[in-house]
């Protein structure tokens, strides 16, 4: 599409017009006055004669392109673009042994706990738009599998790398917050947000849940809470590297009442998930709570069509100034 960038110029475009009307009203009148008619056999005013006119008027339309050039011409498109700063969320994901309790269903078949949070966190993340996703494990210790970062395809890797019992058998629920606002620290953001998945009770650790707690609140990190499993103890089969066979244990209640203070003191909220469809419906009213906010801009991609005006411009007076001074030279 044409246009021009800076369209006052155009009003130039007067300038010219009422130029040529002030020097035909200036021209001289003869001072002797003939007939036209010319006598049968006169010769005819020659073709250079004839071309006075638009020799004057080569200035006139040097003048125009040059304010034309002036306007900015230009051809392209302008594109509505939208610009996402985007917030800072570390997925913390309980990986000890207890994740390994089948009380979940998955595509019609039965699986462990983390196997359908690994399901659930994937399409949680693939829905982010603009915004850092980080990823930690714990168990008895706490691990980052994936720094923040925009690469969604990375941090699905890692969520499908996650591994019951790779982290310990235990539970540091004040060492896994702790280690997502180390994360959150690394990357300065207006908003930031840790969700914290676990299934059990804080049993070891060097830093309590309520200390983890109190450094999130201060810091302005909203805590979203999510206890997985129902509030009885769940069995569960798990292979005992020591004896070589698989070992039937029950997996504990979660500490629901830490999990909600957590949630409270640090503005965010705490939730249940016992089945799958639970799991998926936390998630998506995370994704909602912690919308990104969209900015929408405009952005052009235009080419700049003035040198098609100044060429021609230049050219016109190279010529006016050539023929007003040789062929078409007015004498006093």
């Amino acid at each position: 599409m044409f246009s021009f960038s800076e369209p006052l110029y155009l009003t130039l475009l007067v300038l010219p017009a009422a130029l040529a009307r002030y020097r035909l009203k200036k021209r001289p009148r003869p001072a002797l006055r003939v007939s036209r008619t010319l006598p049968e056999g006169t010769v005819p005013a020659s073709a250079l004669l004839r071309l006075l006119p638009v020799v004057r008027a080569l200035k006139y339309a040097a003048l125009v392109l040059m304010i034309l050039a002036m306007a900015g011409p230009r051809w392209g498109e302008a594109e509505i673009i939208e610009r996402t700063e985007g917030i800072n969320i570390v997925l913390a994901v309980d990986v000890s042994g207890t994740m390994a309790a089948l009380d979940f269903t998955l595509g019609g078949r039965q699986v462990n706990r983390l196997d359908a949070v690994k399901a659930v966190v994937r399409e949680f993340v693939s829905g982010r738009n603009g915004d850092r996703i980080g990823l930690i494990a714990f168990g008895s210790e706490a691990y980052t599998m994936c720094p923040l970062t925009r690469d969604y395809a990375a941090v699905a890797g890692a969520v499908e790398r996650l591994t019951i019992g790779a982290a310990g058998r235990l539970t540091a629920l004040g060492d896994a917050l702790g280690a997502a606002l180390k994360r959150l620290g690394d990357v300065p953001s207006k908003t930031n947000v840790v969700v914290l998945l676990t299934d059990g009770r804080s049993n070891t650790g060097e830093f309590s849940p309520e200390t983890a707690s109190l450094l999130a609140a201060k810091a302005g990190v909203k805590v979203y809470t999510i206890a997985v499993g129902g509030d009885k103890p769940a069995p569960f089969i798990m292979n005992d590297p020591l004896f070589g066979r698989h070992v039937v244990m029950q997996a504990a209640e979660a500490d629901t009442a830490a999990l909600a203070r957590i949630a409270e003191e640090t503005g965010g909220r705490f939730f249940r998930a016992e089945d799958t469809g639970a799991l998926e419906q936390i998630y998506a009213t995370i994704g909602e709570l912690e919308k990104t906010e969209v900015e929408t801009g405009r952005r052009a991609d235009y080419n700049d069509l003035h040198p098609w005006f100044l060429f021609p411009a230049f050219c016109l007076l190279v010529l006016w100034a050539a023929l007003v001074n040789t062929r078409f030279l007015r004498l006093p």
